[in-house]
């Protein structure tokens, strides 16, 4: 395995490398919106996905979705076309899980507000999970289930009055259904937040335990962060260090990236999985504008100009590029021809 380019990168943010699959040893793939959208796979993933592994990359599916078991996500994965196995599986479940068992002793009663997933992975601790705060837990866990009721939060704020620690697996406001937006953990962990006074401990994206989680289950010496979206992936990815690549099949569109502040800022940017499977160049300043393949993109006021043809990617890089050099970055009006994608 090569290192990648360490050179740095000419604009912040954006990177040059070498094919990313054989210049870093581990993809570190967020699920909705890259692997899959809704309940289909996104039709380049699963063929990218297997060139990439074939070129030696190995693949580890990182989730903040906290309901589901590794088996379980393995399996759905294996029916999109994408084989997984429960082991290439990490959730914030997990991540939650080993947050606890540092916090209580072995072999610990700890209450559950949420789903299967978290009560396996407290049980893979040699934990054992409870849903009535008689039961004297010594911690509460907290994370995303659609059965989650109002007993279920109740136990919880009953439980946390005792001082107990308070583990959430992660605080997304939302999550995505086949019908729209739909009240995620984050919006349940208000509930608690608002019952109780408190605030919990946070394993998933962008706080760094289920990163670490990812690093330890996978052996990751150069890993690639891979997603769709900016304030969990993104950042998470800044915050450990990490370089990214951010996918454009799922929630973050070419404005939203252009307009992304610092912290929020990939390392590489493509349309698809096939990312994986390219060298990448990062825009070269030339006088005031930033240029990368047939596309220049310059900066003047609050316009940004978006000139040329060619792959519509390279048209958001060199805007990026262009954007980012400027402290004024989120008021900028986009000017751009159909075929730069904006």
């Amino acid at each position: 395995m090569s290192s990648p380019d360490a050179a740095p990168a000419t604009s912040e943010g954006l990177r040059s490398s070498p094919v990313l699959c054989e210049a870093y040893d581990v993809a570190l793939l967020d699920l909705d919106g890259v692997v899959y959208v809704g309940p289909d796979a996104v039709p380049s993933a699963p063929a990218a996905l297997e060139q990439a592994a074939a070129r030696g990359m190995s693949l580890a599916f990182v989730t903040n979705n906290a309901a589901r078991t590794p088996d379980t996500v393995a399996a759905h994965l294996s029916e999109l076309g994408v084989p997984a196995r429960p082991d290439q599986v990490v959730t914030s479940a997990q991540a939650a899980a080993t947050l606890v068992s540092g916090m209580v002793a072995p072999g610990a009663r700890v209450l559950v507000v949420g789903g299967e997933g978290l009560e396996v992975a407290l049980r893979e601790r040699g934990l054992v999970p409870v849903r009535s705060a008689d039961d004297e837990p010594a911690a509460v866990v907290q994370g995303f289930s659609p059965d989650v009721g109002w007993r279920d939060l109740a136990e919880g704020a009953l439980a946390l009055a005792a001082g107990v620690p308070w583990i959430a697996s992660n605080t997304d406001l939302t999550i995505p259904t086949p019908r729209g937006r739909a009240p995620g953990n984050g919006a349940l962990v208000g509930v608690l937040r608002a019952a109780t006074g408190r605030e919990p401990v946070v394993a998933g994206k962008p706080e760094l335990p289920l990163h670490a989680e990812a690093l330890r289950r996978s052996g990751a010496r150069l890993p690639l962060v891979v997603g769709d979206r900016l304030d969990t992936d993104i950042e998470g990815a800044v915050r450990a260090s990490t370089p990214s690549l951010l996918v454009l099949t799922g929630v973050t569109t070419p404005r939203d990236l252009v307009a992304a502040p610092p912290g929020l800022r990939p390392s590489f940017v493509s349309a698809d999985l096939t990312g994986l499977l390219q060298a990448h160049s990062a825009p070269e300043r030339v006088g005031g504008s930033w240029r990368l393949g047939g596309w220049k993109a310059t900066v003047d006021r609050d316009v940004l100009l978006v000139e040329g043809s060619g792959d519509p990617v390279d048209a958001l890089r060199a805007a990026c590029a262009a954007a980012w050099a400027e402290e004024a970055f989120t008021a900028l009006r986009v000017e751009a021809p159909a075929g730069a994608g904006f």
